[in-house]
């Protein structure tokens, strides 16, 4: 099986990781390759930060679409920080219990990508 990697840091163009609309196009190239067939080395290497937000949509949401055994098959996290790992541990479990009620994702998906939209207007106002 061909393994492809992917810098988080070269897809989102910055080391600030906080973004959901970035973090939706981090998902759209893993889950364009795992739906290939191909396994996915995700390098987040010179990332400085990095929020809940962002690796709900960018890894959570893999949860909704692929099942469990092949997520941990196919996609390894490698240059993350402690913390951050731990982070994605918290996220990743709450995207395993959301996605058994995946009404209740995708309205947290849109509740935060309309959060976002709502401080952007509220910032430009």
């Amino acid at each position: 099986m061909e393994t492809f990697e992917l810098g988080v840091y070269n897809i989102v163009g910055n080391s600030f990781c906080i973004e959901a609309d970035d973090g939706q196009k981090v998902f759209g190239h893993i889950s364009s390759a795992i739906g290939a067939g191909k396994k996915v080395v995700l390098s987040f290497q010179n990332v400085e930060m990095l929020t809940s937000a962002f690796l709900n949509t960018a890894i959570g949401q893999l949860y909704r679409d692929f099942p469990e055994d092949r997520i941990r098959e196919d996609l390894k996290v490698i240059m993350m920080e402690a913390a951050d790992m731990a982070l994605l541990t918290r996220v990743v479990d709450a995207s395993k219990l959301f996605c058994k009620d995946p009404d209740r994702l995708q309205q947290s998906i849109d509740q935060i990508l309309g959060d976002q939209e709502m401080g952007a207007m509220l910032s430009t106002a």
